[in-house]
């Protein structure tokens, strides 16, 4: 292999066709890595936006900034639904000439790398292989639905369902409902499902801190505005600016931290008068221990005649209700599990093995962690979107932007260069792990401030958050990624022949 092999040339296959995968592709294809084979499991594109279905569905984050830079849109609320983040989606695919690059309902299974060739060999449910030189990985961590193991759940007579796969052949008008979680999801969830349920009943684990939302519809005005680019280019920086205001308030001794808490608590008083209720949804952990949830609307339902918060979490289920843990139960028609989702599991639905057979979740060995989130030593030409330590930051879309401009630079110099494989230094990746870990260190989500979140591995350790805003990563991803991200030199038998597209054979 030499300097003059053509970025064409490089056969990429993406796994998840979700907005990092899709985002991937787009930063790809406009740098002229066009080989690429895109694997989504489901019949679609959109990933969690399109499983995600549920009654009042959308983005906690402001529509603005939860879109690409490269792809503006006509939004029509503050925080886009579901439905118009689909339409987003479906319009990048024709914008950008995707669809060809799509195989649907096919999930990669198993990724081995093949040292002789330096490329992986990817096996897909369907039973085919195919080898790629650059394998990407964009599966996202919210999208496997953590299900809980209550005794009984079994023996449940009624419908029961994940919120992240809900069921909208089951009817709730008249029903009696029980919606488990109160977590971002079920601040969505509650507040529709009150309207035609019979009764509502809402099991806390533990409280939340919920904070206004303030979504709304944008009027005309406002959206002939943004629709110069000037207008909607300044728009999204005050967005990111407003989350660099709030961003000291995850440092648990700072006074930033004590006038959000004091904000939250007022929020919660404001919102209910009834003094037993609010004592129950009012936290005793820091601001920021867990993910802030927004809503406007879950307070007011709470206080509805049909919704009744029970302050127990689950402990099983009989044939027509479930149990909570003061030994109550409460017989309901409906069981809805808002329980998330299983964060820390990264790639856990897909093999990776790398140089000498080892597995990546082995290497790992209870905490995932990748360079800058993306690259990790011993998986040469593999890289990681929405990684290990990425999530945050005030918009996961523009993060997956940053993780892709890394893997586009890094597979720009490998062609440059005439190099055979992009890897990483183990003593690169420690070294960003102690400062991610230290950086994390004062944050509320802490072990020590006695938090339970969805953040920690089973290691202990916060293997999904990252330790500062979007420019912190904006900053690092272009100073860092040439101080452990590696290049190995041309293959020993000289230049190979250019490649055709990606060949697909059958394991039968």
């Amino acid at each position: 292999m030499t300097g003059d092999r053509r970025r064409d040339d490089i056969r990429i296959a993406i796994v998840g066709g979700g907005f990092g995968g899709i985002g991937s592709a787009v930063k790809l294809k406009t740098a002229g890595f066009t080989n690429i084979r895109i694997y989504e499991k489901e019949e679609g594109a959109g990933g969690t936006w399109r499983v995600n279905t549920y009654p009042g569905c959308e983005v906690d984050i402001p529509s603005h900034s939860y879109s690409f830079s490269f792809m503006g849109w006509d939004w029509t609320r503050t925080h886009a639904r579901q439905p118009e983040l689909m339409a987003y989606t479906e319009a990048i695919l024709d914008r950008f000439d995707l669809r060809p690059h799509f195989t649907f309902g096919t999930s990669v299974e198993l990724v081995e790398w093949q040292e002789d060739s330096s490329t992986y060999l990817v096996h897909t449910s369907d039973g085919a292989s195919a080898e790629y030189d650059v394998v990407v990985t964009a599966v996202g961590f919210l999208s496997v639905p953590k299900y809980p193991d209550w005794p009984g759940l079994d023996s449940f007579e009624g419908p029961r369902f994940h919120t992240a796969r809900w069921d909208h052949s089951v009817d709730l008008r008249g029903k009696r409902v029980a919606v488990v979680g109160t977590g971002s999801t079920a601040a969505q969830v509650v507040p529709e499902v009150a309207t035609i349920a019979e009764h509502v009943h809402v099991f806390q684990r533990e409280p939340g801190w919920i904070n206004a939302k303030n979504d709304r519809d944008f009027s005309p005005f406002e959206r002939s505005l943004y629709h110069l680019p000037l207008a909607a280019r300044l728009h999204r920086l005050k967005i990111f600016y407003d989350y660099y205001k709030r961003f000291g308030s995850f440092d648990v001794e700072s006074r930033a931290q004590a006038k959000t808490r004091a904000r939250s608590v007022d929020f919660i008083r404001s919102a209910i008068p009834d003094e037993q209720l609010a004592a129950k949804v009012t936290p005793n952990y820091p601001w920021g221990c867990k993910r802030p949830v927004l809503s406007d609307s879950f307070y007011p339902a709470l206080m509805r005649d049909n919704v009744t918060l029970v302050a127990a979490p689950v402990v099983r289920a009989t044939s027509n209700g479930v149990v909570d843990a003061a030994g109550t139960e409460h017989e309901v028609d409906v069981l809805v599990m808002s329980t998330g989702f299983r964060t820390t599991d990264y790639l856990d639905t897909v093999e990776v093995r790398g140089r000498g057979g080892v597995e990546l979740h082995d290497y790992w060995a209870g905490r995932p962690r990748a360079y800058l989130g993306v690259t990790v030593p011993r998986f040469p030409n593999l890289f990681l979107i929405y990684g290990p330590n990425t999530n945050g930051g005030g918009s996961i879309i523009a993060q997956q932007e940053r993780q892709a401009e890394v893997m586009v630079w890094a597979l720009k110099k490998l062609v440059r260069r005439g190099a055979t494989t992009v890897d990483t230094t183990p003593e690169a990746l420690d070294r960003w792990i102690r400062w991610v870990d230290q950086k994390l260190a004062t944050d509320a989500s802490a072990m020590e401030a006695g938090c339970t979140n969805y953040y920690h591995s089973g290691s202990g350790a916060n293997a999904t958050q990252w330790p500062g805003t979007h420019l912190r990563y904006f900053v690092m991803t272009k100073l860092w990624r040439g101080r452990g991200i590696t290049f190995s030199p041309p293959a020993a038998a000289g230049r190979r022949e250019p490649a055709a597209p990606a060949r697909i054979t059958s394991r039968d």
